[in-house]
């Protein structure tokens, strides 16, 4: 009997999500994938850069995420944009429906994982950050990092 995988494996994360929006609430999700989908998620390989979840008919649907045919794959592969099924309690769904009926809110994938050998996707609910809003959070680093370093300089005298 093999030994089962335990830990936390990345294989994606969207670090422009972070950037690009306002974090708001985040959610683990499970996901239903082919088994070429999954060897490919094994082999390192996919992106969600382009990603976004919609709430239809009271299930969870990821869009956009792009997870590349499987090399070994034959005819069984997958296709790589397809649209998968996010596997999420009722209350969940129903607090992230009502949540982007309002204007500006959105759900996007940050991260995608293996979780104890089981693929898992966290989502976030998000609202658009505007130009002068990314501006500033730019400045707030680079303001902390100088700070960090004349910290460091200071101490290392």
């Amino acid at each position: 009997m093999a030994k089962a995988t335990t830990g936390r494996t990345m294989v994606a994360a969207n670090r422009k999500a972070r950037h690009d929006y306002l974090i708001e609430d985040v959610f683990e999700a499970g996901m239903v994938l082919s088994g070429t989908e999954v060897k490919a998620l094994r082999a390192g390989r996919a992106s969600l850069i382009d990603g976004w979840v919609e709430i239809e008919g009271h299930e969870a649907w990821l869009h956009g995420v792009h997870i590349p045919e499987y090399s070994q794959g034959t005819w069984t592969n997958h296709a790589p944009r397809r649209k998968r099924k996010l596997l999420l309690h009722r209350d969940e769904i129903d607090r992230l429906e009502s949540k982007t009926r309002e204007k500006g809110q959105t759900v996007v994938p940050l991260a995608l994982y293996f979780l104890d050998g089981r693929a898992k996707i966290e989502i976030a609910l998000a609202r658009g950050k505007r130009e002068y809003d990314k501006r500033q959070t730019l400045r707030e680093r680079q303001d902390n990092l100088e700070a960090q370093r004349a910290i460091r300089e200071k101490r290392d005298r």
